[in-house]
């Protein structure tokens, strides 16, 4: 075997989750999986409908909701970057305790409708979010345009020079390029100063373009590329050095969702088997020769799977710690309850198991 059959790690920090509407019924059947992953912390999304999370009352009442259904698990909350937001909700939001600011380029993704058309008309609350020290999180994505030639495929390249002028423009500004699928955006990432980073998800570390094309329940976006794309990821994980962290953007929809009428939705669901998909894609990643086995060791899992989100977003160490071993557990064909089902990522496969130390 590539890799080892255990490993003891710290719990993990997942900087990128949908947990959907709370009280919900999909909130109420996905963030119980949280902690099943060996995860005590998530960054979570605000982009709900049929209202966004606009406001720091808003997202304290989400917060409060979601810990309803596990109250042991650290809920980091996000507002939604909206032309109502000013300079003094922003310094509100940092004295409430909200980690960071969404934004979305309009029409780019799911509950995108609402999102920016320009940056321009945020400058007082972008200079603000920099003195205030509050992390501006991007979907990297241009609207895709037949006029301007912008496809799922090279929406994300499309957009690196407007992160490339945002961080010029705010060179104090802390901000995260979310779920990153391009060597084109590995790159920009590693050119820019030490408050630019990106999350990188489980599933593009192991998807294709021609995975999702034939799957809806690999589709999501920003979409999986191509194996060069695939090939940056893995080699960006293990070179990290702290630039790259774990943000699976795990995005639960009903089966109605994925395979009902009209277009699919967005999203791949990886919340109870994160890190377990973590390790496959590394060690498949082994076997193609996209990265090296001695490449990955605990160090560099610890750094990408906990320590690295925790330390952008300046968090304390993980306090406890977990053992992941091989085969340990199945993923289910689906998660379901009488109002709602969800389909995994890699379901009926054997993954790695995780216990709590």
């Amino acid at each position: 075997m590539a890799l080892k059959d255990s490993y003891l790690l710290p719990a993990a920090a997942d900087m990128h989750v949908h947990l959907r509407n709370a009280p919900g019924p999909i909130a109420e059947l996905v963030t119980p999986t949280i902690r099943k992953a060996g995860i005590d912390t998530v960054f979570v999304m605000p982009n709900l409908a049929p209202r966004p999370v606009v406001t720091v009352d808003e997202a304290l009442e989400y917060k409060k909701a979601l810990q309803a259904y596990d109250p042991e698990v650290n809920y980091l909350m996000s507002l939604y970057l909206h032309e109502s937001i000013t300079p003094d909700e922003i310094r509100k939001a940092k004295k409430a305790g909200i980690a960071g600011v969404k934004a979305y380029p309009r029409g780019a993704t799911t509950n995108s409708q609402w999102g920016v058309v320009s940056f321009d008309p945020f400058h007082d609350v972008l200079s603000t979010m920099e003195s205030e020290g509050l992390v501006l999180n991007l979907h990297g994505e241009m609207p895709s345009s037949p006029t301007d030639n912008v496809t799922v495929m090279n929406a994300e390249s499309k957009f690196l020079p407007t992160l490339t002028s945002l961080h010029s423009k705010y060179p104090n500004l802390k901000i995260v390029l979310e779920h990153c699928t391009t060597a084109d955006a590995v790159a920009a990432v590693r050119a820019c100063g030490p408050n630019v980073v990106a999350t990188i998800t489980a599933h593009h570390l192991s998807l294709l373009v021609d995975d999702w094309s034939a799957n809806v329940h690999h589709y999501c976006k920003p979409s999986a590329k191509s194996p060069e794309d695939r090939r940056a990821l893995l080699q960006a994980l293990v070179t990290s050095e702290g630039k790259f962290f774990l943000g699976t953007d795990s995005a639960p929809h009903d089966i109605s969702s994925k395979k009902g009428k009209g277009n699919t939705a967005a999203g791949v669901f990886t919340q109870p088997y994160a890190l377990g998909y973590v390790l496959t894609a590394l060690e498949e990643g082994i076997a193609r020769g996209d990265i090296k086995e001695e490449q990955v060791t605990e160090e560099v899992l610890a750094g990408f799977l906990s320590e690295f989100g925790r330390k952008f977003y300046e968090l304390g160490p993980a306090e406890k710690k977990i053992l992941v071993k091989r085969d340990g557990a199945v993923v289910e064909e689906s998660l379901k309850t009488d109002k709602v089902e969800i389909v995994p990522f890699r379901s009926g496969e054997k993954t790695w198991s995780v216990e709590w130390q």
